[in-house]
């Protein structure tokens, strides 16, 4: 929702579901086998911009937090899902982690890579927090739900949000959910980088 080339800073909860759905139109490649991963990273390392973020099986037990399930890393046309409960976070992945050449954007990722580093420590490089460049352009909002609806005048799904990542086969509900998380950070970005930055005083 634009006008101008100025974004809202704010959308309520009511404009954001009369939106239309994002939805992650490309291919969904699910890495679960260590034959996979080199030939995925292969790809990713040669693009300058990769969408990130994670998944993790939730837990309703007070206290009790389940590692990182799923990595998704996406791409123009592409989003590689990496089941994290599968394979291991090998070098190769790592790689893309910690390439400061490679600008990996997701939102509120202090999170996601504190998750990450409980399976294997790394030095992360290269990664954006849309939570914190986009106040540069005069957003409020943190969620990435708001933040591609005022970016990208599209609302995301959460309903896959609490679904076991663990599963033994990932259902299509659960790959759409997931690659679209990861594409829409990229996309938000890119469009944010497209656009006048506002002067509006915060």
């Amino acid at each position: 929702m634009q006008q101008n080339d100025i974004f809202q800073s704010t959308i309520t909860n009511d404009e954001t579901a009369a939106l239309p759905a994002a939805q992650f139109g490309g291919r969904i490649i699910v890495v679960d086998t260590e034959a996979r991963i080199e030939e995925a990273c292969r790809d990713l390392a040669s693009h300058k911009v990769i969408g990130f973020d994670t998944e993790t099986r939730p837990s309703f037990r007070a206290g009790a937090v389940n590692r990182v399930a799923l990595l998704q890393l996406s791409v123009p046309g592409r989003c590689y899902l990496f089941r994290l409960c599968r394979i291991k976070l090998d070098k190769p992945i790592l790689r893309i982690l910690e390439s400061r050449s490679i600008v990996k954007v997701g939102a509120a990722v202090a999170g996601d890579l504190a998750g990450l580093r409980q399976l294997r420590h790394f030095r992360d490089g290269g990664f954006v927090d849309l939570q914190t460049v986009a106040p540069e352009w005069g957003i409020e909002e943190k969620s990435l739900r708001k933040l591609s609806a005022i970016v990208l005048g599209k609302k995301i799904s959460k309903a896959q949000r609490l679904s076991n990542w663990e599963a033994v086969t990932l259902t299509e509900p659960q790959k759409i959910y997931a690659a679209t998380d990861a594409w829409a950070c990229a996309e938000i970005y890119e469009r944010l980088q497209k656009t006048p930055k506002t002067k509006r005083q915060q």
